[in-house]
């Protein structure tokens, strides 16, 4: 069996058998979404991306006293400022629209705005792209797949970079890719976000979709500086540093030690599940 002296988790558990300190570094930026702030008696350290969620850790940190937190930016983005713009063969000058919808049955667009994407391609010449996460509904993904429009592309490639990079504006929902997208200052509208800011241009209804991605495409002076504000807020790191900066942390709190930290709850029903799930019951 392996014995790392850390694991980095980019989910929301990790059984308490495989040894190592244990690193929470997060699979997105949507802070919003329900769970992101529980504590689940697994963690030892986690890597924050910034305010919006720093302060809140620090917090849990003080009442559960067996975890440390420190903000070091997100991995995954250390190439988005860098990343080229997506390319494909029928691409035109007109404006280009991400469609990222969320996987969440309970907070997905995917359904809801269907028929008005397929309305609105027939009305402007707008250039749709399509990006589903690979645990979207796949009923959904194959009829969003089987359009033959000319200006809507679904694509699959795993690099999602590039295509932020090529879009003028995004259409989502509750998505965690919206905070990637305003990293690069770019607004975005969405359809019944859970926590709407004044960094969104949120709608309610699928016929509200066409006047929302207009006033986004000729985004105010307010608009712009509200989006680069929480930008800030959510990841103010650009350096494409933040895996250095995830490792030093770790290696500074191997070398800490407990530093009076208090032991984590053995929580034996949890680690009894996963080791069920996993079929592995060697100490």
């Amino acid at each position: 069996m392996f014995n790392p002296c850390a694991c980095f988790v980019p989910g929301n558990v990790i059984p308490n058998f495989i040894p190592g300190l244990k690193v929470q570094v997060f699979h997105g930026l949507e802070w919003k979404k329900k769970g992101h702030f529980a504590i689940r008696d697994c963690f030892d350290l986690y890597c924050t991306h910034g305010k919006a969620t720093t302060a809140r850790f620090e917090k849990l940190a003080i009442k559960h006293r067996y975890f440390d937190v420190v903000e070091t930016g997100w991995p995954k983005l250390d190439g988005l400022f860098k990343s080229s713009s997506y390319q494909w063969p029928s691409r035109t000058n007109d404006p280009v629209i991400l469609y990222a919808p969320t996987f969440s049955p309970a907070l997905t667009s995917a359904p809801e705005l269907y028929e008005e994407i397929i309305r609105l391609s027939s009305l402007h010449s707008w250039q749709w792209l399509i990006k589903f996460h690979p645990k979207m509904d796949p009923v959904w993904m194959e009829k969003y797949q089987g359009l033959s429009v000319p200006n809507i592309k679904v694509v699959t490639d795993s690099d999602v970079s590039n295509l932020l990079q090529a879009a003028d504006i995004m259409v989502s929902d509750t998505s965690s890719i919206i905070g990637e997208f305003a990293l690069l200052g770019k607004p975005a509208v969405t359809l019944n976000n859970a926590e709407p800011g004044d960094y969104l241009i949120n709608i309610e209804q699928p016929l509200d979709l066409e006047a929302a991605i207009v006033s986004a495409l000729q985004p105010s002076a307010q608009l712009k500086k509200q989006v680069k504000n929480y930008a800030q807020d959510l990841h103010p790191y650009h350096d494409g540093l933040s895996a250095e900066r995830v490792l030093a942390a770790t290696e500074d709190r191997l070398a800490a030690g407990q530093r009076g930290l208090k032991k984590k709850p053995v929580n034996l029903f949890r680690n009894l599940k996963m080791r069920y799930q996993l079929g592995f019951w060697r100490p």
